[in-house]
Order: C-alpha cells, then sequence, then structure tokens
C-alpha cells in the first residue's frame, strides 16, 4: 500500500510502499476513505511535544482524522463486521480502564494516539486497536469527509462548547483561532443559540468565522486591544471563551476576554516555543472568580449524539472542508501550516 511517512522531523514527508497491515486478535483493519491534515499532525511533523512524551517514533504515517471501511477483523472482534463504514476518536482508548468505564474515554490511563503511538491515516490502509471500542459506525447519512471532518477538530470543539464550556443558548461565546477547531466551535455553538465572537490575525479566516455562525468578529493586530474589544462587544465579557491555539498571547486574551464567573477552556496544545507552560493573570482569575477548564478530545460515549445532530444536519462539519487533496500533497499542506496560510479544513481523499 502506499503511505505518506515523516522519516525527518521537518522534511517532506516521503511516500512509500509498505505492506498492508493485518489484524490482530482485538483489531481492525481500515481501507482509509478520507483522512483530514490538522496541526496536530504539523505538531508531529515538526517532532513537538517532547514535554508531554508524545514526540514521534520515525518513522511514522500520520493522520488521525479519517473515515474508513472496515476490510479486515481480528478473531475476537465480535461488533465490528466488514464492509462498516466508522470513524475512530483520535484518542484510542482501552475500553476498559476507570476513565473509560465512567465515560471519559478521551482521557483513558492506556490511550494510543492514532497517527503518533503508532501509524495513521496518511495510507490506504490503517490498522485500529480495540476495535469493538474505538471503531465508531456512521450513520447513512454521513460521508467519509464529514467523518473525517469529525475525526479530531469537530468533535474536539463539540466536546469543549457542549461540555467543558456548557455553552447555553444566548450566551456569549469567544472564540480565539478560527483554524479548524475554531471554525468548529463557532459552528456548534451558533447552531446551539449562542452569540459566538471569533477572534484571529487572519480577515479571510474571519470571513469564513461569518460564514458558520460568528455574530461579530476581532481582527488581532499588533495594536489591537483584544479582551477590550470583545468586552465591548459582550457588553461586559463573554460567558465563555475558548483558546484553540495553545500560544502565549490567545490565551491570555481569551483569559481576559472573560465576564466575571466565566469560564475559560483551553483547547489548544502548546507549541515549542510555550513548551506547556504559559503564565495566567491570577489576580484576575481570583478576583472575578473564574473558571479554568482543559478540554481533549471528545468522549466515546459523546459520539452518539453528535453524531445524530450530523446525521439530522443540524450540524455540518463538511461545510468546513476548504479544500481536498491526494496523499502526495501532504507536505505541500503541512508547509502551508507553519506560516498560518490554511484555511478551514483539508483533507486527502486520493490515495
Amino acid at each position: 500500500m502506499k503511505a505518506a511517512q515523516i522519516v525527518e522531523y521537518g522534511q517532506p514527508l516521503q511516500i512509500r510502499s509498505l505492506a498492508e497491515p493485518t489484524p490482530g486478535p482485538d483489531d481492525a483493519v481500515l481501507r482509509v476513505l478520507a483522512s483530514g491534515i490538522c496541526r496536530s499532525d504539523w505538531h508531529a511533523w515538526m517532532g513537538d511535544w517532547g514535554w508531554l512524551g508524545g514526540r514521534v517514533e520515525l518513522p511514522r504515517t500520520p493522520g488521525h482524522e479519517l473515515a474508513g471501511e472496515v476490510v479486515a477483523v481480528g478473531s475476537a472482534v465480535r461488533n465490528v463486521r466488514i464492509g462498516d463504514k466508522v470513524t475512530v476518536p483520535f484518542h484510542e482508548a482501552c475500553g476498559t480502564c476507570a476513565y473509560c468505564r465512567s465515560g471519559h474515554a478521551n482521557i483513558c490511563d492506556n490511550m494510543q494516539a492514532l497517527g503518533l503511538s503508532h501509524d495513521g491515516g496518511y495510507a490506504e490502509y490503517a490498522k485500529i486497536p480495540t476495535a469493538d471500542f474505538n471503531c465508531i459506525r456512521l450513520p447513512e447519512n454521513v460521508t467519509p469527509l464529514a467523518a473525517s471532518a469529525i475525526g479530531c477538530r469537530f468533535m474536539t470543539a463539540f466536546h469543549a462548547v457542549t461540555q467543558q464550556g456548557q455553552v447555553r443558548a444566548g450566551q456569549w461565546l469567544a472564540v480565539h483561532g478560527a483554524g479548524g477547531v475554531g471554525l468548529s466551535a463557532v459552528q456548534i455553538a451558533a447552531a446551539a443559540g449562542a452569540n459566538v465572537v471569533a477572534v484571529d490575525i487572519d480577515p479571510a479566516k474571519l470571513a469564513l468565522a461569518k460564514q458558520q455562525g460568528a455574530s461579530h468578529t476581532v481582527q488581532a493586530t499588533e495594536t489591537t486591544d483584544v479582551p477590550a474589544a470583545v468586552k465591548d462587544i459582550t457588553q461586559g465579557g463573554a460567558h465563555v471563551s475558548i483558546d484553540a491555539l495553545g500560544i502565549r498571547t490567545t490565551i491570555s486574551n481569551s483569559v481576559r476576554s472573560l465576564r466575571k464567573t466565566g469560564r475559560h477552556v483551553q483547547v489548544g496544545l502548546t507549541g515549542a516555543e510555550e513548551a506547556g507552560e504559559v503564565g495566567l493573570p491570577i489576580d484576575v482569575i481570583t478576583t472575578s472568580e473564574l473558571t479554568i477548564v482543559g478540554s481533549h478530545g471528545n468522549p466515546h460515549s459523546n459520539y452518539p449524539l453528535l453524531l445524530s445532530l450530523v446525521d439530522a444536519g443540524r450540524l455540518a462539519p463538511e461545510t468546513l472542508v476548504q479544500r481536498t487533496v491526494a496523499l502526495d500533497q501532504a507536505t505541500e499542506v503541512l508547509s502551508e501550516m507553519s506560516d498560518f496560510r490554511t484555511a478551514g479544513l483539508t483533507v486527502i481523499d486520493r490515495f
């Protein structure tokens, strides 16, 4: 099979011919139908996340936003069948630890990260461990393109908005960063009846945020006081603010954009400059009684609700896809991410 692999950090992916994977007893093998190119893939490509113990071993086939058709299953697999169309949470879980059993599989004690811990979706085929737990069957109306969009960024935003952010109709939500996660959060919150302010440095991305339902936008130039702008629009500050980038400035802006008793949701993981550590305005947090919460992926138990909303047409992740590419164009897209030149989602659909 063909696969695009990271063989050296920051260098062009190599298109290689590899043996097709074979399933172990608990595994399934998917024919990949669509695979998103996510900023997390860029971090892996750059060799980031050593501070998290997450630097990928090379060579590695990236790709954790995939939709596929099951073509083989292991002897112990009972619920997944050949021919099923499925998606897979990027945080593959064991299904048996205390967190999995309590509905928090997104923070599984034995987590594997698709495309990071083992080879992922930049390939014609991908092997999925613990398939009965990690393969999530797609409803009939959810296309492979939509499912690949759900794979990481949209499902991450869904958890951040609906569960960790607890966003409600009529509230103000500020979204810092109008990339894939940010645009997804805009769409999801707007569909829930929230008022959304999108913040980004790029006017084109803010235009996309408007298309996805943002009622207001703020362009973050060097001279823009972002928290003041958000507080002016919202008449006192956002009820909830999401940082989708993991950059020191956007994290601070997000916290400072809140009204008293507001909630900051941290979604974006940091890059090499921050290396997992940023300062917070702790006195503002204390005196305004702000809440700071993290948000990682989307629990397996939350997929039925998400997929039912997509199946019913109430959410439309495929509208975030701005470009589809062939496997050998993946390096080009990753390179564009280095200076934030990509817009919306880009999906590999030709292998």
